[in-house]
C-alpha cells in the first residue's frame, strides 16, 4: 500500500471552523478532487459565553472526511489541519476534553484583561497585540479563578486545530500561527512568552511544544485511522490557524497584496517581513504558516455571524436577504443604520464591550430596509477596520476570499463601499485548501512554493454607488463612535 500511496499521493485538508468543518482532497498538483462542509453547533450557556463540544467537532470531522472520500476514491498520503483562532480547549492526555471548548466569541474573561494591564510595560510589549477576552491567555486566567479543578485535570491548553491533531496523532503540539493569537506568545522571539505566563500565575505546563506548520507532527493513530477510513501512520502536519492557512490556500505568500476574507468574522490581511505591531494596537500582528513572514490583520469580530443573526431575527432565508441586495433600496432619504457589534468590536477600537443596534428607524422603514442595513453595517465595519492598516490606503485592489463572500450583490456592495477593485480568489475553501497544502509539504509530496494568487472574477466599483455609500459610511462611523463603541 505504501508504494501505491506515494506513487499517486493525495492530501487531505481539514478546517475546523466556527460554524462548519470543511474537508478537501487535493492531488499532488494542488487540484481539488472533492470537498465537503458539515455544520457545527455553538452553545451559549450564559450571556457572553460561547462554547462548542469537541466531541461534536469530532463527529463533524468524521462526516466531512467520509464525504470527501466517498466522492472521490483515492489513497490519502498526508493530512493537514487548520482551525478557528483564539479560544481554548482544555484536553486530557488521551485527547478527551476536560470541559467544553471556549471560543473566540466568548467574553467571560473581560475582567481578566485587568491582570494583563497590570503587567510591566516591557513584559506586555512582547505580545505585540491588543487585549481581547476571547484569546487563550485571558480565558486561562479566568479558569484559574473560576474552574481551578478543571485546569488541574487538563494536560494541555490547545487551540481547536491543535486539539484535533492531538486526537489524530496522540501527541500534544502547537505552532506559531495559532500560538501568536493567544496573548501568551512573544512575537519577536517567536516562542511562548514565559515571563507573561509566570506573571499571570498560569501553569506553563499546559502550553504545548511548538513545531513548524509544514512539518510532520506525527503519524495517524491506528484506531483513529480506522474510524476515518484512512491508512494508519500517514503523516499529519502541525498545520496552522485558519487565516494563515487561507493565505497559503489562495497563494498570498509574498509582501504586497492585501486580502479580505469574509466568513463568520472578517479579516483584512497583509504580509510583512517583520512583526511591526501598531503603536496604538488597532490591529493584530500574527505569525504566518511559513517562516520569515508575519501578517498584519485588521479584524471584524462578526460578519457572517451578524448576517445569520439577522436572518433568525427577521425569519428570513438567505435567498430573501440576497433579493433585498439585488433590488433597489427604498426611497427613504435617510436609510437606517446597523451597528453590528453583537459580540464586541475589534479593529480599530478594540472595544470588547461595544454593542449592536439600529439607528434612524421611522415608520417608513420595514423588514427589507433593516435587512439591507445589516449587510451595509457589516460592510461598514469591514471598511472601518481596513482603514486602520497603513498598507490599505495606497492599494488599488484587494483579493477577496472566504465562504461568506459568494453572492455577487454582496461582493458588489463591498467593492462599491471600499472603492477598490476586488479580485475574487478561485477557491472559497481557502483555509481547508491551505491546510491540505501544508500537509503535502510536510509529507514531501507538494512543492514548497505556491502557485500564486488564482483569480476567478474581477469586480469593479461603481463610482456613483461609492459616492452614496461614502456619505452613509460617515454617518455610520459617527453613530458607531457614539453608540456602538461607547462603553457600557
Amino acid at each position: 500500500m505504501r508504494g501505491q500511496l506515494w506513487r499517486d499521493p493525495c492530501v487531505l485538508g481539514i478546517d475546523l471552523g466556527t460554524s462548519s468543518t470543511k474537508a478537501v482532497l487535493l492531488d499532488a498538483t494542488g487540484a481539488e478532487l472533492s470537498s465537503a462542509s458539515v455544520p457545527v453547533q455553538l452553545s451559549r450557556p450564559r450571556p457572553g459565553w460561547v462554547e462548542s463540544d469537541p466531541e461534536d467537532w469530532w463527529l463533524s470531522v468524521k462526516t466531512a472526511v467520509g464525504r470527501v472520500l466517498a466522492a472521490r476514491q483515492a489513497e490519502v498520503g498526508a493530512i493537514g489541519l487548520s482551525g478557528q483562532m483564539h479560544g481554548v480547549v482544555l484536553a486530557r492526555s488521551d485527547g478527551t476534553s476536560a470541559r467544553p471548548a471556549m471560543l473566540w466569541l466568548d467574553r467571560r474573561a473581560e475582567a481578566s484583561l485587568g491582570a494583563y494591564r497590570g503587567l510591566a510595560p516591557h513584559t506586555l510589549a512582547v505580545l505585540g497585540n491588543p487585549l481581547i477576552p476571547g484569546m487563550a491567555g485571558p480565558m486561562l486566567h479566568w479558569l484559574s479563578s473560576h474552574e481551578p479543578s478543571v485546569l488541574r485535570d487538563a494536560e494541555w491548553a490547545l487551540q481547536p486545530k491543535d486539539w484535533l491533531r492531538l486526537r489524530l496523532v496522540k501527541r500534544g503540539g502547537s505552532e506559531p500561527s495559532d500560538a501568536s493569537g493567544t496573548l501568551l506568545f512573544d512575537i519577536f522571539e517567536n516562542t511562548w512568552a514565559l515571563p507573561v505566563i509566570e506573571a499571570l500565575g498560569l501553569p506553563a505546563r499546559l502550553l504545548a511544544p511548538l513545531g513548524a506548520s509544514d512539518a510532520v507532527a506525527g503519524g495517524l493513530d491506528g484506531p483513529i485511522a480506522r474510524e476515518l477510513g484512512l491508512p494508519s501512520g500517514i503523516p499529519v502536519a502541525f498545520g496552522s490557524a485558519d487565516t494563515a492557512a487561507a493565505l497559503v490556500g489562495t497563494g498570498l505568500l509574498e509582501v504586497g497584496p492585501i486580502q479580505l476574507t469574509v466568513g463568520s468574522a472578517a479579516q483584512v490581511v497583509t504580509l510583512r517581513t517583520q512583526p511591526d505591531p501598531d503603536p496604538d494596537l488597532r490591529y493584530h500582528v500574527f505569525a504566518t504558516a511559513l517562516p520569515g513572514r508575519w501578517y498584519a490583520m485588521a479584524a471584524v469580530q462578526v460578519a457572517g455571524v451578524a448576517l445569520s443573526w439577522a436572518l433568525g431575527a427577521f425569519n428570513a432565508t438567505w435567498e430573501e436577504a440576497y433579493e433585498v441586495l439585488d433590488s433597489a433600496p427604498s426611497d427613504s432619504l435617510s436609510p437606517p443604520l446597523f451597528i453590528p457589534h453583537l459580540a464586541g468590536a475589534r479593529s480599530p477600537s478594540m472595544n470588547t464591550s461595544a454593542q449592536a443596534g439600529f439607528l434612524g428607524l421611522d415608520l417608513r422603514h420595514g423588514r427589507a430596509d433593516m435587512l439591507r442595513a445589516v449587510f451595509e453595517g457589516v460592510a461598514f465595519s469591514i471598511a472601518e477596520a481596513a482603514d486602520a492598516l497603513p498598507e490599505f490606503v495606497d492599494t488599488a485592489a484587494l483579493y477577496l476570499a472566504g465562504g461568506g463572500s459568494l453572492h455577487q450583490s454582496w461582493r458588489q456592495l463591498l467593492c462599491d463601499l471600499l472603492g477598490k477593485t476586488l479580485f475574487v480568489v478561485e477557491n472559497p475553501n481557502a483555509s481547508a485548501r491551505g491546510a491540505a497544502m501544508l500537509g503535502g509539504r510536510a509529507a514531501g509530496t507538494m512543492e514548497k512554493s505556491g502557485a500564486g494568487l488564482l483569480v476567478a472574477e474581477q469586480v469593479e466599483p461603481d463610482p456613483s454607488a461609492h459616492e452614496v455609500l461614502t456619505v452613509a459610511f460617515e454617518r455610520w462611523k459617527e453613530a458607531a463612535t457614539g453608540i456602538g463603541h461607547a462603553p457600557r
